[in-house]
């Protein structure tokens, strides 16, 4: 999800990484990654960016639907449009000239919002992992996922439990 990602950018998130935005050409390829391609980004999106994503994880440590709402009429809103076989659908659209960190705000705002209408404030957790301060929201159908990035987090966590029943003495089933 575009809006945990950004948060999970943040240097207090995985201290080993630090700040994975450093600068503008790293929130360039963050954004082609989510398939957005707005242009080239300034120093000024950056840090615009970099205030947004802060208040983005107070927003994930506190889910307020009025807050999320808020985000979402910076840029633009929603418009009911019909689809080329002219069903009508919910669009989410920024203004013309829209700057970057509105364009992202709109589009995590939109998204809180809909997982909070959908699976409620209790979706929106922290990392379980002992190293990490990353947050994420569990979709999973069952509600229980423990980690940001479970291949990454969740994989050190097993790896550290590994070793430490090996160095008990503890049999290992491989």
């Amino acid at each position: 999800m575009l809006t945990t990602d950004l948060v999970n950018t943040a240097p207090e998130v995985m201290l080993s990484t630090g700040d994975t935005l450093p600068d503008p050409d790293a929130l360039a390829r963050f954004l082609a990654d989510h398939d957005l391609h707005p242009g080239t980004p300034t120093a000024a999106d950056l840090a615009a960016v970099r205030d947004l994503r802060q208040a983005l994880r107070a927003l994930l440590e506190e889910p307020d639907p009025t807050r999320a709402a808020a985000l979402t009429t910076a840029a633009g809103g929603l418009e009911l449009r019909p689809d080329p076989d002219g069903h009508w659908q919910w669009q989410v659209r920024a203004r013309p000239g829209a700057a970057l960190a509105d364009v992202l705000a709109l589009l995590a705002g939109t998204a809180l919002l809909g997982v909070l209408r959908a699976l409620g404030p209790d979706r929106f957790r922290h990392c379980a992992a002992p190293t990490c301060d990353g947050m994420f929201v569990d979709t999973s159908r069952a509600g229980r996922r423990r980690y940001c990035v479970p291949e990454v987090c969740g994989n050190r966590v097993n790896v550290a439990a590994h070793r430490a029943r090996r160095r008990a003495g503890t049999p290992v089933v491989e």
